[in-house]
């Protein structure tokens, strides 16, 4: 059997270190870049001692990916409203069970925006892909005891905020063809059977597009939001133009709204109890670009 080359090696693992950096940044771009410069350290550097590239490579990119998360931090403090993570289509062919879980695992990049970034990325390497203590320890240049008390302190954080999910995709489509339905016709009555009580909007727009500056809480207020919304021009642009699709993003049911071909707007909704208990709205142009060139999260 042939060796495989450098680039063969490399690009075997390219999907799972984007996959680690997008986690990790919650920016495609940004993933990108950690993945070329751990291209760029593979090709370049000694190697003699590597006996795992996947190790190698998911060590690599993690540092890089800590490294940019670092910097990010001051410019999120300066962001113009709520910040989301970027939005990705969702790799055809995934079964049910992946799906959730990669839906869990985007959906907890909101809430690990308040973690460290060496917590950051334990509970990613641990909880997302599975690494273990001494893989996590020597990715970050620690001991494999102070990654797993590293892994612990983040776990006790996010807990309690964890989002909920469930598998039943038909439920989760039935769901969200009816808040598209109430929402388009202004139907608040509609709306208000598909809100959980305590339902969440959070909106997306970096001062760039249009979006609510602050989250909206209760199934009354969203109700209220969405039927306004639903019913007037966006930024110039009207109703008439904009063309309606139910898409999968991130592994959860959404809503991606275009015009000429262009997308404006990406709604993601979590389903718990047969409810919608967080809608995610994103309009932030510059965070819109991966989903209009129709690229995917691998899982």
């Amino acid at each position: 059997m042939t060796p495989q080359t450098d680039a063969e090696v490399f690009e075997a693992h390219r999907d799972l270190m984007f996959a680690v950096a997008y986690r990790m940044l919650g920016s495609v771009a940004e993933a990108e870049d950690a993945v070329q410069d751990a291209w760029l350290r593979w090709s370049t550097e000694p190697r003699s001692d590597v006996t795992s590239p996947r190790a190698y490579l998911c060590k690599t990119v993690t540092n890089t990916a800590l490294n940019r998360l670092r910097a990010a931090r001051a410019r999120r403090e300066a962001y113009i409203g709520p910040w989301l993570p970027e939005p990705l289509l969702t790799a055809p062919g995934s079964d049910a069970e992946d799906r959730a879980e990669l839906a869990e695992s985007v959906a907890m990049l909101v809430v690990l925006e308040s973690l460290t970034p060496d917590e950051r990325a334990v509970f990613v390497l641990r909880e997302v892909f599975g690494f273990s203590y001494a893989e996590i320890g020597s990715a970050l240049g620690r001991s494999a005891p102070a990654a797993r008390q590293l892994a612990h302190r983040a776990r006790e954080h996010v807990q309690a905020r964890r989002p909920r999910f469930e598998v039943d995709r038909d439920q989760q489509r039935q769901v969200t063809n009816r808040f598209l339905a109430a929402a388009a016709g202004g139907d608040i009555d509609g709306l208000m059977t598909v809100l959980a009580p305590d339902v969440t909007l959070i909106g997306d727009g970096g001062g760039k597009a249009r979006a609510p500056m602050r989250p909206i809480t209760g199934a009354a207020k969203v109700a209220r939001f969405m039927a306004a919304v639903a019913n007037r021009p966006y930024m110039g642009m009207k109703i008439s133009d904009m063309t309606v699709a139910v898409v999968e993003i991130n592994g959860a049911p959404g809503t991606l709204i275009t015009v000429g071909g262009r997308p404006i707007t990406a709604l993601t909704l979590t389903v718990a109890g047969g409810r919608i208990t967080a809608i995610q709205l994103l309009a932030n142009p510059d965070k819109l670009a991966a989903l209009g060139a129709g690229r995917t999260l691998p899982l």
